[in-house]
């Protein structure tokens, strides 16, 4: 039964489909392929796990070899390059005409051995960056960034457009999940800072809900504040704005103060003095605080 299904012709309009992994993003984008009628092949380490979407249609490999080399355009979508790394030593074949697409949390360096060692077997690679929770794949809620081949990307594109709003951000592989990781920095940065306030003021006796409503509106300058922070990053000409280096030295060393011994640190703001001093010394202590990006 199982070959007479893999002999199903996809059509020559369409690529021919393989994921491998199937867990929550794998599963979700095997069900939007297979709502868009296209004939997907799946593999799961633990093949129990990809029942429900060989129910649901899908055609069900016995090995990450049999759906490699079905597929024309493979999505590894799996939970970190250790599991990449493991799927792509099990294939021995040309890929020659094929893309990989490696939908995984990585870092930069995991992306350039990824991109490596699919280019050595002869196919192209992109690299993507998730910015969606499954429920959302498929919807114009999802944003998925990708990078590595442009051709790939323009070849694919009609098809990665049916996961998400698709965006190319650069041909380096490790682009995506620079962009990715740099984002989720921006996250964690603002909700830590938000904590460590928060904790400072509670430990000072402090309301933090009415604390929280002016956190609010600090958090507000600093997203009103983003256009005119790339445009100095660009320029590099680096303006003081509201505080020059001096007056930003005054307050970073307090802060440094205050949460000295806290739970959550200081946020690494020794490091930032070190950096405003070095710049003061260097007579640019007029100069705004991206001046320490600069």
């Amino acid at each position: 039964m199982f070959e007479d299904r893999a002999m199903v012709d996809v059509g020559k309009s369409a690529p021919r489909i393989a994921v491998i992994g199937t867990g929550a993003i794998g599963g979700a984008v095997v069900h939007r392929l297979l709502g868009d009628g296209r004939h997907v092949t799946v593999w799961n380490r633990t093949e129990g796990r990809a029942r429900d979407l060989v129910v649901a249609g899908a055609l069900p490999a016995r090995s990450v070899r049999e759906a490699v080399s079905s597929s024309t355009l493979v999505f590894l979508t799996l939970k970190d390059y250790a599991a990449v790394e493991q799927c792509l030593g099990q294939l021995d074949m040309d890929l020659s005409g094929q893309t990989i697409v490696g939908m995984y949390t990585g870092s930069a360096s995991e992306a350039r051995l990824a991109a490596q060692r699919v280019a050595g077997l002869g196919a192209q690679y992109i690299d993507a960056g998730i910015q969606a929770s499954p429920e959302v794949i498929g919807t114009d809620a999802a944003t998925i960034l990708y990078s590595g081949s442009p051709e790939a990307f323009e070849q694919h594109r009609a098809t990665l457009e049916l996961l998400s709003k698709p965006r190319f951000v650069g041909e380096a592989p490790e682009a995506a999940a620079v962009w990715d990781l740099a984002l989720f920095g921006v996250w964690y940065d603002a909700q830590l800072g938000l904590l460590r306030a928060l904790e400072t003021a509670r430990a000072a006796g402090i309301n933090v809900l009415e604390f929280s409503r002016t956190a609010s509106t600090q958090l507000g300058h600093v997203v009103a504040a983003v256009p005119a922070t790339v445009s100095e990053m660009q320029q590099g000409i680096y303006p003081a704005g509201p505080a020059d280096l001096t007056e930003h030295l005054t307050v970073v060393r307090h802060l440094i103060e205050l949460r000295a011994g806290r739970r959550l640190s200081d946020g690494g703001l020794p490091e930032v003095a070190a950096k405003i001093e070095a710049l003061i010394a260097d007579g640019r202590g007029g100069e705004g605080l991206t001046a320490t990006a600069g």
